[in-house]
C-alpha cells in the first residue's frame, strides 16, 4: 500500500507562490502517473493537474493552466506542484494522488485513474 505525504502549503497573500511537495513511499514511484486534486469548503474535489509516468506528458486543468506547473523527481520518489500567480480562489486543501495502473499511456485527470491518497495540504490564499 503506498503512502504520500504533502507539504508545503501555508498562507499567502493573492499573487504570491507556493511549491507542494509529495513524497510517494511503499509503490514504484517511477512507474506510475502522479496528480494533485483540491478540494475548498462546500465544494467538490477538483483535478488540478497531473504527470505521466515518465514525465513526458503533463496535464493541467483550464482553471489554473499558466499558473500551476507539475514536475517529479522520480530519484526522490516526490512529485511537486509549482504554483504562481496564487488568487484567492485557489484557496483548497490539496492532495496528491498516485496512478492506480503502471506505465498509463493516457491522461490520467479523473479520480477513478488514481489509487493512492494522501491527506492533504492546507492552501490559504488572502486577497
Amino acid at each position: 500500500q503506498a503512502q504520500l505525504v504533502e507539504s508545503g502549503g501555508g498562507l499567502v497573500p493573492a499573487g504570491g507562490s507556493l511549491r507542494l511537495s509529495c513524497v510517494v513511499s511503499g509503490r514504484t514511484f517511477s512507474s506510475y502517473a502522479m496528480g494533485w486534486f483540491r478540494q475548498a469548503p462546500g465544494k467538490e474535489r477538483e483535478f488540478v493537474a497531473s504527470i505521466e509516468w515518465s514525465g513526458r506528458g503533463t496535464y493541467i486543468a483550464d482553471s489554473v493552466k499558466g499558473r500551476f506547473t507539475i514536475s517529479r523527481d522520480n530519484a526522490k520518489n516526490t512529485v511537486y506542484l509549482q504554483m504562481n500567480s496564487l488568487r484567492p480562489e485557489d484557496t483548497a486543501v490539496y492532495v496528491c494522488a498516485a496512478g492506480a495502473y503502471a506505465y498509463y499511456s493516457h491522461a490520467a485527470y479523473r479520480e477513478s485513474d488514481f489509487a493512492s491518497w494522501g491527506q492533504g495540504t492546507q492552501v490559504t490564499v488572502s486577497s
